[in-house]
């Protein structure tokens, strides 16, 4: 249960820290909450990303087996990430209305 919660409360801080460094240098609030689900795929298929270039029926297929195989825990813990990156589009345009010009 520790783990649970302290895996939740990590991903969110990562996903927080990652996504309010990418909307200051590149100044678009919203980008990382797009790049998420991609991310989210690459963390569950376990599979390289190139083989979905070069096996896309053999990537896709496993990706989905993949996805349907993931747990509630998984989910509530890659959901937490998913709202570190909403929470830190909301810190940034808070910031920025308040006058704080990010890079």
């Amino acid at each position: 249960m520790i783990q649970f919660i302290m895996s939740i409360l990590l991903f969110f801080v990562i996903f927080f820290g990652l996504a309010f460094i990418l909307n200051m240098l590149v100044r678009q609030t919203w980008l990382m909450a797009i790049i998420y689900p991609f991310i989210v795929i690459m963390i569950v298929d376990d599979i390289s990303t190139a083989r979905y270039f070069t096996e896309p029926g053999y990537a896709f297929t496993k990706a989905a087996a993949r996805f349907t195989e993931i747990t509630f825990a998984d989910i509530t813990i890659l959901g937490a990430g998913f709202v570190g990156t909403i929470v830190s589009g909301f810190v940034i345009r808070f910031l920025r209305k308040s006058g704080y010009q990010m890079f």
